[in-house]
C-alpha cells in the first residue's frame, strides 16, 4: 500500500499560505527535489516563482530553512511579506542591534522559525555557524547565485566561501538560485559552490509580458519622458544610468517635469538610500532612477517599465535589469536609448580595466553580445533567449518587440563604411594628431566648418563624398562599424582607429551590411507601445482603484510595501470577480489563509459598498 503523494501536501502548503492555486513550470519538480533531502541548480527568470522553490521546502521539512542572500537592504521587507502570510521569519545582518540579534538567536535555538536570511558575510562571524549547529537545518537556499562566478556581471567575493556549507552540513540540502545564467556562469556556480551531484532546472527565459525596444538615442531625456507620459503615467518604474552623477540629472529633470522620481546610487548617504527604496516599494507611482547598484531582489510587482539611458555592459546584467519589470505578469516595457557614445565609452572603459588580457578579453565577449542585440534586424526576444541556449520563439518573432512590430531594414553599408574607413586613414597620416566621430563625419559632409578648413580637411580627397547621408546616419554607421570590430578606439578622447576587420572591408573582401535606424516619428503608434493593459470593464476600475487606496492605507499603518498587502493582479482579480463571501473570496489567486483572515472582512465590506453604489 503506497503512502500519500508528498506533492500532494506541497500543493496544500502552496494553496493555504499563498492562496496560488496551482504550481508554474517545474516549480513542483524543484521543490519534490529539495523536500526529499536533493540538491538543486534552479535557472529561473525574475518573476518566474523562485522563492517559493525554497520556501516551500523549508515550510514541509523539519527545522529552520536557511536563506543566503546579497540583499541586506531587503531583509526586513522579504521577512515583513512572509510574516503578512503566517510564515515565521527573520534576518541576522549588520542593521540589528546586539538585543535585536539575540532576539533572532533565541528563536533559531528554540525551532520557532521557518525560514532565516542571512548575508554571506555573516556566516564567517565567530558563533553563526554555531548558532546553526544548535538547531535543525531544513535546507541551504543560496539566492542569486550568479554572484559566485568570478567573470559573471555582479560578482561578490563573499559567495565563494560558500562551498563551507556543504562541507559542515553534509546532510542537508543546498538549492541555489539566480535569474540568469549562460552555460559558462552555471558551469561556475557548480564548480564554486559544488554542486556537480545536483539537479539543474533550467526554466525558459522568456518574459512574453515584456514589451522589448531600443531606440537610436537622439535627445533621450525627451525621449524618455515621452514613453513615461505617453505610455505609463502615473506608473512606477526604473530608469538606469550608469554614472551617478546622470542618475542625479536625470531624476532632477524627471521631478522638475513632474514626474515623481527618486535618485539612488551608492554616493548618496545611507538614510537617503533607505527612504527612497522605501518610497519606491510602499507607495504606487514612484519612478526610482540608479545605478545597477539597485535592483537585485527587488520584489515589487508592479514596476510597469524599465528604461536605460545608458548602454548595460553585458546582456545578463540587461535580461537582470529589465526582468524587473512585469513580475507580476501584466503588460510592461523594457526601453532603451543607445547611441555612439555608449559604445566609445564602453570600449574605453574595457581598455583601461585592470586586470589581464583574459579578463578584457571576457568584458569585450559580455560587450559583443550586447551590442548585436541591439544592433539585431530579427526579434530581440528570439536573440535573448539564444544567448541562453534557448530555442527562438520561431520564424515569425514574438509580435511584442520593436523588431517585430516595425521591422528595421538591413542595407548595404559596404561603400559607406570604405568611404569612413578612407577618412580616417587619410587623417591618421597627420602627426600628434586624432579625431573622434563628429571631425570625419564633418568631412564625409563636406561641411566647411572652420576647423576643417583651419586643419586643411576641405582638401582630403574624401571631403564631401559622403552627403548621400545625414549626420544622424553617419552616427548610425560609425556606432555599428563600432559594434562589428570593424573600427576601435583608440584612447580615452575616444578618437577612432581602424579595427582588426577594416582591411578586408576596405579591399572589398569583407561586405558590410547594416541596421537602418527607424525615426520614432514614422513608427506606427501600435510599435511605439507595449501591449495595452489588461483593463477592467469601466464598473470594475473604478472598484479597483478603490481597493489600490484601501491597500495603501493599509500598507501605510503596516510600514510595509504596498504589495505585502495585496499585488495588483489579486485587485484586479477583486474587482473584476467581486466575491460576495469568505469562500468566493479565497478562490482568487494570491489570497491565503492568513491574508483572508487578516483582510476578508474589509475587502467584502468595499466589494458590497461598490455594489450598492454602482
Amino acid at each position: 500500500m503506497t503512502g500519500p503523494d508528498p506533492r500532494e501536501q506541497f500543493l496544500e502548503v502552496l494553496q493555504r499560505v499563498w492562496g496560488y492555486p496551482a504550481f508554474r513550470g517545474e516549480q513542483a519538480e524543484i521543490i519534490s527535489t529539495v523536500a526529499g533531502g536533493g540538491d538543486a541548480l534552479v535557472l529561473m527568470p525574475t518573476g518566474g516563482g523562485k522563492s517559493l522553490c525554497y520556501q516551500v521546502p523549508a515550510l514541509v521539512r523539519e527545522g529552520t530553512g536557511v536563506v543566503v542572500s546579497p540583499l541586506i537592504a531587503l531583509m526586513q521587507d522579504q521577512v515583513d511579506a512572509l510574516a503578512a502570510l503566517g510564515v515565521r521569519a527573520a534576518f541576522l545582518n549588520s542593521t540589528q542591534d546586539a538585543e535585536e540579534r539575540r532576539a533572532v538567536e533565541r528563536a533559531v535555538r528554540a525551532g520557532e522559525l521557518d525560514l532565516l536570511y542571512l548575508a554571506p558575510e555573516r556566516l564567517a562571524v565567530p558563533g553563526t555557524a554555531e548558532l546553526l549547529d544548535s538547531a535543525p537545518i531544513a535546507l541551504f537556499a543560496i539566492d542569486e547565485a550568479h554572484c559566485v562566478a568570478q567573470w559573471g556581471h555582479d560578482f561578490r567575493p563573499d559567495y565563494l566561501g560558500l562551498s563551507m556549507l556543504h562541507e559542515r552540513w553534509p546532510e542537508v540540502p543546498r538549492i541555489a538560485l539566480t535569474a540568469t545564467a549562460t552555460a559558462a556562469t552555471r558551469a561556475e556556480i557548480v564548480e564554486r559552490l559544488g554542486l556537480q551531484d545536483a539537479r539543474q532546472f533550467v526554466a525558459s527565459f522568456d518574459r512574453p509580458n515584456i514589451a522589448y525596444r531600443i531606440e537610436p538615442k537622439d535627445q533621450p531625456l525627451h525621449q524618455l519622458l515621452r514613453l513615461i507620459r505617453e505610455e505609463h503615467p502615473g506608473d512606477a518604474g526604473i530608469v538606469y544610468c550608469l554614472s551617478r552623477s546622470s542618475v542625479e540629472r536625470t531624476a532632477e529633470a524627471l521631478a522638475a517635469a513632474g514626474v515623481d522620481a527618486l535618485p539612488y546610487h551608492a554616493g548618496l548617504d545611507q538614510a537617503t538610500r533607505r527612504r527612497n527604496q522605501a518610497r519606491f516599494l510602499r507607495e504606487d507611482g514612484v519612478v526610482i532612477v540608479a545605478t545597477i547598484a539597485f535592483g537585485m531582489g527587488i520584489d515589487k510587482p508592479d514596476v510597469r517599465f524599465v528604461a536605460h539611458l545608458d548602454l548595460p555592459k553585458s546582456v545578463e546584467g540587461y535580461y537582470q535589469e529589465t526582468g524587473r519589470a512585469g513580475r507580476d505578469g501584466l503588460p510592461a516595457t523594457a526601453w532603451m536609448a543607445y547611441g555612439l557614445a555608449d559604445v566609445v565609452q564602453q570600449r574605453r572603459l574595457i581598455e583601461q580595466s585592470e586586470g589581464t588580457a583574459a579578463h578584457r578579453r571576457n568584458l569585450t565577449a559580455h560587450l559583443d553580445a550586447m551590442l548585436a542585440l541591439c544592433e539585431t534586424v530579427e526579434c530581440r526576444r528570439s536573440r535573448l533567449l539564444r544567448y541562453f541556449g534557448q530555442s527562438s520563439v520561431g520564424e515569425q518573432g514574438c509580435g511584442n518587440c520593436d523588431t517585430c512590430l516595425s521591422p528595421p531594414e538591413a542595407w548595404d553599408g559596404t561603400v559607406a563604411a570604405q568611404k569612413l574607413l578612407s577618412t580616417i586613414v587619410r587623417l591618421d597620416r597627420e602627426r600628434d594628431q586624432r579625431y573622434g566621430a563628429g571631425q570625419h563625419i564633418d568631412v564625409l559632409l563636406g561641411r566647411e566648418t572652420e576647423r576643417v578648413q583651419r586643419l586643411g580637411h576641405d582638401a582630403l580627397a574624401t571631403f564631401g563624398i559622403g552627403a548621400e547621408l545625414s549626420e544622424l546616419e553617419w552616427r548610425g554607421v560609425v556606432r555599428q562599424l563600432l559594434a562589428q570590430g570593424v573600427l576601435a578606439v583608440r584612447d580615452e578622447h575616444g578618437t577612432l582607429r581602424l579595427g582588426d576587420e577594416a582591411p578586408a572591408v576596405l579591399r572589398g573582401e569583407r561586405p558590410v551590411m547594416l541596421r537602418k535606424d527607424v525615426a520614432r516619428s514614422a513608427r506606427s503608434r501600435s510599435a511605439g507601445r507595449a501591449r495595452p493593459p489588461a483593463d477592467l470593464a469601466p464598473q470594475d476600475a473604478g472598484l479597483f482603484e478603490a481597493l489600490r487606496a484601501w491597500r495603501a492605507g493599509v500598507a501605510r499603518e503596516q510600514n510595509v510595501p504596498a504589495y505585502v498587502v495585496f499585488a495588483d493582479a489579486t485587485l484586479r482579480g477583486i474587482a473584476a470577480t467581486r466575491p460576495a463571501t469568505p469562500d468566493e473570496l479565497a478562490q482568487i489567486s494570491g489570497i491565503g489563509a492568513k491574508k483572508l483572515e487578516t483582510y476578508g472582512d474589509a475587502v467584502l465590506e468595499l466589494v458590497a459598498a461598490s455594489v450598492t453604489h454602482s
